[in-house]
């Protein structure tokens, strides 16, 4: 099982580790983040990791148990972070990662059906209990609906094009497959345009926001993973596309900043004061080095925050 962890040398650096603290890997995924964590750790340390993927889960907990027993895997979407860790006796820890990229195994195995170069069922669930899957959407969701989710998620601009072919399609046949699903919005594009933009790219990208409620996700636990950090602790973020970045961009800057209202006064009332500090104003993007060894790195950007009260 082969995974690239992008921006791990920075990862690490951006953590700060404490050997006796407590830190939480949550997209644990195949544990090229955690492992690296448990092994700066003493035994008094504590590393969480969190993914709703059993087939991860059980592929990192084999990793880590090679490195020591201080450690523990909940199966739960991030987005349950702050109660799981309550559940646990867990009020505060040293440091958060989020990596929101999906991991080269989940990509590369076509069952998933997250890849649109090889054929597999339109799938697209990282829990498998959830019942939307992308075969429903592109099924079932109506044209101006296909629109928006294709130009908002995906920001493609031919999203009502490609809407109107899969409406089309799906009259006479259901839409069962990856490489049946791309065919199509090859067609609703003309070759041209196919070729030289590849919106496939988008429209994938867009399904599986959709169907894993990914941004929603996203924008919900940031404000809780601040809470959740010591004074002095640091959470770092590895984001992939725009809409991503742009959450964690101006979720940062809000807890960082005094309200507009409220600037200028002598006195500012302590639950209105900035509970982090940006480490990096601009992100960190992968070295030259990295871009090379591994192209999927190219749009990743890492954003730190430290605690400061």
């Amino acid at each position: 099982m082969k995974h690239y962890s992008v921006m791990l040398k920075e990862i690490m650096a951006s953590l700060n580790i404490k050997e006796d603290g407590i830190y939480v890997d949550a997209t644990l995924g195949y544990a090229g983040m955690s492992k690296e964590i448990l092994k700066r750790l003493s035994p008094k340390g504590f590393l969480i990791g969190i993914d709703q993927d059993e087939e991860a889960r059980e592929y990192a907990d084999s990793i880590l148990k090679e490195i020591g027993n201080n450690y523990q895997i909940l199966p739960i979407n991030f987005a349950y972070l702050k109660k799981a860790l309550k559940e646990i006796n867990i009020s505060a820890v040293d440091g958060i990662i989020f990596d929101l990229g999906f991991s080269s195994p989940q990509i590369d195995e076509s069952e998933r059906g997250f890849s649109f170069m090889s054929d597999a069922p339109l799938d697209m669930r990282m829990n498998l209990d959830n019942s939307l899957t992308a075969s429903k959407i592109v099924n079932t969701y109506k044209e101006d609906e296909l629109n928006h989710l294709f130009f908002t998620y995906g920001e493609e601009k031919m999203a009502k094009a490609i809407s109107k072919a899969i409406v089309k399609y799906r009259q006479e046949k259901e839409i069962k497959t990856t490489l049946e699903l791309v065919e199509i919005i090859k067609k609703g594009v003309g070759a041209n345009y196919y070729f030289k933009n590849h919106p496939e790219r988008k429209i994938f990208q867009a399904l599986r926001i959709e169907v894993n409620q990914e941004l929603d996700v996203l924008a919900s636990v940031l404000p809780e993973a601040i809470d959740l950090l010591k004074k002095g602790g640091r959470m770092s973020v590895i984001t992939f596309h725009s809409l991503e970045d742009r959450i964690v961009k101006n979720t940062f800057k809000k807890f960082s900043e005094v309200p507009d209202i409220l600037k200028g006064l002598p006195d500012i009332p302590e639950e209105y004061k900035p509970k982090i500090k940006i480490i990096n104003k601009k992100p960190i993007t992968p070295s030259e080095k990295e871009l090379e060894e591994n192209s999927r790195s190219h749009s990743a950007k890492l954003r730190i925050i430290e605690r400061i009260q």
